[in-house]
């Protein structure tokens, strides 16, 4: 009897069937062994030659500034550690705008870097309706720097010394006391705002074109009230030329002990910081990203550049680069909500 094709293709694939699982088995033991040994390969080439020129780090707003400070408190230990000049570079325009859109547009090879911000890369994509970068798609986070620590400050003739009082007068005069900001879309507006809003209360703007200069007009009197950075204004309230009123994090800051938070002064939940931190050009490789973000937590570590950005009035972070993205897209979610409720706008 002649067998049939499908019963002899049956036989076939029975016969060949352990053959076929033992081929699996090893092809699968050979990729297992070439993991491991890719495991155990050095870093790629880009990484292993970089940086083989100098470094920038671009600033987006004006040297001596709190982003400035901090980009240069950083870049003479990453020299050391890079063997090349790390420089930093002031590129200013549009409260940060042309400076990111310079790095956005760079070349993706770890040689032009960001010291962003909270205006650069958590508020103005909201704020923003022609923003040219995309702080998610153009950039690659590369490490948290620091969380900087902003403070309620008043001339010493404005009757409110704490934030109960500045609400009760605020409620008494409504859209009457104004604040100095030195710039819309900043911290030190978008901070107020949120403010504003959980305390029930109007306060007017002031807005400058930059921080010296609305800090100039409260030191004179001109304006009574700011919400500026702890870093810049530090100097002015132990001189006495300006009063604390509260600090604008979730706890106190180290730099001002004595200082309470508009939290615990009957406004829980509110927690605003600014934050810097190194973005690359989207597309360099994560070889390079991750050497990078190893030196510059190393160096965040060392107690030394931790007292000095205390000093500052900011504190470290560090973290990875995956840490930083999460925290990014989680602050432009959260003034994404502000800016719509309060109808801010650049107009």
């Amino acid at each position: 009897m002649v067998a049939s094709a499908s019963s002899v293709f049956g036989r076939l694939r029975a016969a060949s069937a352990p053959a076929a699982a033992a081929s699996r088995r090893c092809l699968l033991a050979s990729l297992a062994a070439l993991g491991i040994a890719l495991a155990l390969l050095p870093p790629p080439l880009a990484a292993q030659s970089y940086p083989a020129k100098p470094v920038r780090i671009i600033v987006p707003f004006t040297a001596g500034g709190a982003t400035d400070v901090l980009a240069r408190l950083i870049a003479a230990p990453l020299s050391e550690k890079l063997g090349q000049p790390v420089i930093v570079e002031n590129k200013l325009g549009a409260n940060g705008v042309i400076g990111a859109d310079a790095v956005a547009k760079a070349a993706p090879d770890g040689y032009t870097l960001l010291m962003g911000t909270i205006a650069t890369h958590g508020i103005q994509p909201t704020l923003l309706k022609n923003l040219p970068y995309d702080p998610v798609k153009d950039f690659v986070p590369v490490v948290q720097v620091a969380s900087q620590m902003y403070v309620v400050a008043a001339h010493p003739s404005f009757p409110p010394n704490t934030i109960r009082e500045l609400v009760a007068l605020a409620k008494q005069q409504p859209g009457k006391i104004n604040y100095a900001s030195a710039a819309k879309g900043t911290g030190g507006h978008v901070f107020v705002e949120l403010f504003k809003a959980m305390a029930d209360i109007d306060l007017a703007p002031v807005h400058y074109k930059g921080a010296a200069q609305a800090m100039n007009d409260v030191l004179g009197g001109h304006v009574p009230l700011t919400f500026d950075v702890l870093l810049t204004t530090q100097a002015h309230i132990k001189s006495g030329k300006l009063k604390a009123l509260a600090v604008t994090g979730a706890k106190r800051s180290p730099v001002a002990p004595d200082v309470p938070t508009i939290a615990e002064s009957g406004f829980p939940g509110y927690d605003a910081v600014g934050w810097n931190g190194l973005f690359a050009p989207a597309g360099t490789p994560q070889a390079i990203v991750h050497k990078l973000n190893a030196e510059i937590v190393a160096i965040l570590a060392q107690p030394t550049i931790k007292e000095r950005v205390l000093s500052q009035g900011a504190e470290v972070v560090g973290g990875t680069p995956e840490q930083f993205a999460a925290f990014m897209r989680a602050e432009i979610e959260k003034w994404a909500k502000v800016i719509k409720r309060q109808n801010i706008d650049m107009d």
